[in-house]
């Protein structure tokens, strides 16, 4: 069972804010050698400028700041560290003074004079209450991949084995990792894993999809931005860098990046100093970077729309995840996986596959990589209603149908766009491609797949 007497794995980072310098002193060594990192200052403004530059756990913060009420930098503090635990120091304790404190955000008091051993409990509580948020927030994470993270972990083909044993390598060190592959191959997977497997894996990780974000708003989305920065900034946001202090932030798809936002990036990397969106108030962080791409990132360097000097920092640590296609033997172990999770989720008893299924799988080069075997046996088991899988489960791409409709055929029109837009997709290697080879913008391709359920 975990007390609050149980050694603390990770430090906390601790701010101090007193204007007595005895009480300062005595709060940093007690709490220094408990391993947190500890900065101290005596006024409201320092301790706002500090919460501004980095991030922090937990906060000490004296009722009576001189002519100052330590009450008043509360909502500030929270404002910059939605996270933060904040422990107010009093001389004059009262139930009014309590509750007020509490009202305004606080987590706890502690009344002076104070001894060490009441400092230890409280910042070991706190500590516990940290450990338990990125606990919670990790298993929300972990239940909505649940089923898609077992299987690529194993594998019977050498260049697999080879991929794997080098991330677990890499993972506890501190180097940036630049992962690499075709769409589907599963980067986002290993980038998590690699974060589970390294020094951090108690921090948060955060995830940014370049792709997913309007360029005009991914800038705010990885570095923040405060109320006011550009219209629709009706409140302040701490960003992606600060949400995963002291963990890892990945970068997908980073080759999707606009130019302008590069630059900010490589200063990130460089120096672990960043600014907010519409604030001049230079920030540290201690942040890990991973990032994926399905890009030729040397071409882009080539054509000028992404930065030689941020590849090459990028590419300290380069993994390629292998795909589909090049490692056969493992379709069947990741379709039988598969197949036990949707039969879970789906309620279904479906015992396996027939050997003409088997065959299908076996044979078809899997341009959409693991994500398209995993979305092939998620609509196997759905529509399937006998004891085994079989290839008239399978999507038409993969087992085609002999009597499926030709351009002439006695049918409606929408029976031949809806055929004719499945087997792009399964041939193309991202939506966008998929679009352009139709002819049509990607909202137009949306609305068709919602259309006809693709």
């Amino acid at each position: 069972m975990t007390t609050t007497d149980d050694p603390i794995k990770d430090g906390l980072n601790i701010l101090i804010v007193d204007d007595e310098t005895n009480i300062r002193k005595t709060l940093a060594y007690c709490l220094e050698a408990e391993g947190h990192r500890v900065i101290s200052v005596s006024n409201s403004s320092d301790a706002v400028y500090e919460a501004r530059s980095r991030s922090f756990d937990m906060a000490f913060v004296d009722l009576k700041l001189g002519k100052e009420n330590g009450m008043d930098i509360i909502p500030v503090l929270l404002a910059d560290s939605l996270w933060i635990k904040i422990v107010i120091i009093t001389a004059y304790a009262s139930i009014e003074s309590v509750v007020e404190a509490m009202k305004r955000g606080a987590a706890d008091y502690i009344v002076k004079p104070f001894t060490t051993d009441q400092v230890k409990f409280i910042t070991r509580r706190v500590a516990r209450m940290r450990q338990l948020e990125n606990q919670v927030a990790s298993l929300k994470e972990n239940m909505q991949r649940l089923g898609n993270e077992d299987a690529p972990f194993q594998s019977m083909n050498i260049v697999m084995q080879r991929f794997l044993e080098t991330a677990k390598k890499v993972a506890p060190s501190e180097a940036i990792i630049l992962l690499r592959g075709e769409s589907g191959t599963g980067k986002s997977v290993f980038a998590r894993a690699i974060h589970n497997w390294s020094c951090r894996s108690t921090k948060p990780m955060a995830v940014v999809a370049c792709p997913a974000v309007p360029h005009d708003l991914l800038e705010s989305e990885i570095f923040g931005h405060v109320r006011g920065a550009f219209t629709g900034a009706v409140k302040d946001n701490p960003g992606r860098i600060a949400a995963c202090e002291g963990g890892t932030l990945f970068l997908d798809e980073i080759g999707e990046m606009p130019f302008s936002i590069q630059a900010k990036l490589l200063r990130f990397i460089q120096d672990k100093e960043y600014e907010r969106l519409g604030d001049a108030t230079l920030r540290k962080a201690n942040v890990r970077i991973i990032a994926a791409t399905n890009s030729d990132l040397e071409k882009h360097v080539s054509e000028g729309i992404f930065r030689e000097d941020l590849f090459y920092r990028l590419n300290v640590i380069n993994l390629t995840v292998p795909t589909l296609r090049e490692r056969p033997e493992d379709i069947l172990p990741l379709a039988i996986n598969f197949l036990t999770y949707f039969c879970r989720v789906n309620h279904k008893a479906i015992q396996g596959f027939t050997d003409a299924a088997y065959e299908r799988l076996t044979g078809y080069r899997w341009p959409g990589n693991v994500r398209e075997l995993r979305n092939a046996i998620e609509r196997a088991v759905i529509l399937g209603s006998g004891k085994e899988i079989g290839e008239n489960d399978l999507p038409e791409n993969i087992a085609p149908v002999s009597n499926a409709p030709v351009i002439g055929d006695m049918v409606p029109l929408s029976v031949i766009e809806e055929l004719h837009i499945r087997r792009i997709m399964a041939k193309a290697s991202s939506l966008q491609e998929a679009s352009e080879v139709l002819g049509i913008d990607q909202a137009t391709l949306w609305r068709r797949r919602k259309t006809y359920g693709i």
